[in-house]
């Protein structure tokens, strides 16, 4: 699959599910124990605005914190729609490398980790806001494809929890590998 495509699906379906968030639900509980639907969709939405001075080669210190805090402001879903038109079109610059907090990186595998990012994400809110999950089986074989090779990399970086074992099925196998149990749904 090509990443930009891939990259921009799982954007395009993140900025959808923030548009079907009820106003009573940006304070709900979501998968990410430590962030409420808001804080989620702040997150997603910091990714999606750091997305463009990578992609034109910025590093992070020139950035600086110019993205820390809260970037929805009073309207969330233009907030996220925005960030997620400026992100797509950003997939698609031509750079040689991209500048992460790591060190340099490919950007066809920055763009594969937003992608994931994206997926997961995608389906914390939907169960967040209690909408079917919209996990495409494409995406789903194309992020566990790249993750499996990752897996215990990010695992050790603190970056997922703990795998759950027990889940055959693609999508759950693939939410358990980032530590999500795929039965979870908002209380």
């Amino acid at each position: 699959m090509d990443v930009v495509d891939m990259h921009n699906r799982t954007v395009a379906n993140f900025a959808d599910l923030v548009s079907e968030v009820p106003p009573d639900r940006w304070s709900a509980p979501t998968p990410c124990s430590d962030w409420d639907v808001r804080a989620l969709v702040n997150h997603v939405v910091g990714e999606e605005r750091w997305t463009v001075p990578l992609m034109a080669g910025k590093t992070i210190a020139e950035v600086g914190d110019s993205l820390d805090g809260d970037l929805l402001e009073d309207d969330p879903v233009a907030a996220a729609s925005y960030a997620a038109r400026e992100a797509e079109v950003a997939a698609t610059w031509t750079i040689d490398k991209v500048h992460l907090s790591y060190g340099d990186e490919d950007p066809h595998e920055y763009l594969r980790q937003l992608a994931a990012d994206h997926l997961i994400h995608g389906w914390d809110l939907a169960v967040a806001i209690d909408v079917p999950p919209r996990m495409d089986r494409d995406l789903v074989a194309e992020v566990a494809d790249w993750f499996a090779k990752r897996e215990e990399l990010y695992r050790s970086a603190g970056m997922v929890g703990d795998h759950l074992d027990g889940f055959t099925e693609p999508t759950e196998a693939l939410l358990a590998a980032f530590g999500r149990d795929p039965g979870w749904r908002s209380p």
